[in-house]
């Protein structure tokens, strides 16, 4: 039994590795052809580069300088932190409020934001166009309250789950020494629900940082752009595209997110975990 668990052991650990390595293999074509010449990436993206199709760091640089790859970087930055901390802030509270004062208005408000997690965005993304655009929320302080909206379902049913395990004493203990609710939650409350925070702000910052379609509605492109919509701007008229370009900014997009995903990821588990003890 044990030669038999051990074999099987090894068939999965190799079938998961070539998993791996079929999922990461994209990148790495797109990271190798980042230094190579546009007109070789559509005919030969498979070959490594060599000395007649190597560009030094010449696609890094038009990304860069020629389609404002930098000044992208920085509004994704912004609108990916301060929502990220505005949706943390508020759905922690909210889910806090909806645990411990139990009626039908707290569950209605919950079941609406679960029921907000199973609604496509197709079915909202036009008429949210045209709203953002009236209540001048086209703009990167405006999508971070759009942002809010549509990250408050996930955050507030992972929040949920966690409060419930936080056990009640705790809470009845600060107010008897005299702490407001306020200073209750951010004094006692929050620092025990640091591993879902730390979860549900690596959830949220991997979706905004990626995303494209809501940027693109409600933003102001001819002011604001953020990395993804640069990307796409890449494409110029009568289908001209630069490839070397778009290589090498995907390779800059890409490679902060992997980074913080995979020093982080340990917390996702261990926030979720945390948030299944109870309810």
């Amino acid at each position: 039994m044990t030669k038999r668990k051990e074999t099987l052991n090894n068939i999965g650990t190799g079938f998961f590795t070539f998993l791996c390595l079929f999922y990461i293999l994209p990148i790495i074509i797109v990271f190798f052809n980042s230094f190579k010449k546009k007109s070789f990436i559509n005919l030969k993206p498979f070959e490594l580069p060599n000395e007649s199709t190597f560009t030094g760091l010449d696609n890094y640089s038009a990304a860069m300088g020629q389609y404002g790859f930098l000044k992208a970087v920085g509004w994704t930055v912004f609108i990916t932190v301060g929502s990220v901390l505005v949706i943390l802030v508020c759905t922690s509270m909210c889910a806090w409020f909806i645990t411990r004062v139990k009626n039908r208005v707290t569950k209605t408000i919950y079941l609406l934001c679960v029921f907000s997690m199973v609604i496509p965005f197709q079915m909202v993304m036009f008429t949210l166009s045209l709203v953002a655009d009236r209540l001048h929320l086209n703009t990167p302080w405006g999508i971070i309250i759009i942002y809010l909206g549509f990250g408050a379902g996930l955050a507030v049913f992972m929040f949920c789950g966690f409060v419930k395990s936080i056990p009640i004493e705790i809470e009845e203990a600060a107010l008897i020494d005299g702490c407001s609710p306020l200073r209750m939650f951010f004094s006692v409350v929050l620092p025990i629900m640091k591993p879902t925070y730390i979860s549900v702000g690596i959830l949220e910052t991997m979706w905004i940082w990626n995303d494209f379609l809501l940027p693109y509605l409600v933003l102001d492109t001819n002011k604001y752009k953020t990395i993804s919509i640069v990307v796409q701007y890449m494409k110029g008229s009568y289908g001209r595209v630069d490839m070397g370009a778009i290589m090498a900014a995907l390779i800059m997009a890409v490679i902060p997110v992997i980074v913080f995903y995979l020093s982080c990821q340990k917390y996702i588990i261990k926030g979720v975990a945390s948030g299944a003890v109870k309810g």
